[in-house]
């Protein structure tokens, strides 16, 4: 098992070792995965369960959008999140699969 992450000075989860920790997935996967179980939690819980910072995570929803990835529909002071599972993904390495191929391999649906 692995061991306990917390975030660093950096940003970046650390063991209690003080030894970064890497992941297979991209914080963009990461919080692309988040919004897809659940379309309506602010910046703020998405920045928790992904363990970066919230203007991360706002860089990251606004360069998500842009890629045309997700969409953003404001209701009332909160925010919905459409993800378009139809998107192919963006590194040659993966683009024959899209975004949903992407959430069935993490979430299993």
């Amino acid at each position: 098992m692995d061991a306990p992450c917390s975030p660093s000075d950096s940003g970046k989860p650390t063991t209690a070792e003080g030894a970064t920790v890497w992941t297979f997935l991209s914080n963009h996967a990461h919080v692309l995965m988040v919004l897809a179980a659940d379309p309506e939690l602010r910046l703020r819980d998405i920045a928790e369960r992904v363990r970066i910072t919230e203007r991360a995570v706002q860089k990251i929803v606004s360069e998500l959008e842009a890629a045309g990835v997700l969409s953003r529909e404001r209701d009332g002071r909160r925010n919905r999140y459409e993800v378009h599972h139809n998107r192919p993904l963006r590194h040659p390495v993966e683009s024959h699969r899209t975004v949903a191929d992407l959430i069935r391999m993490v979430h299993g649906e």
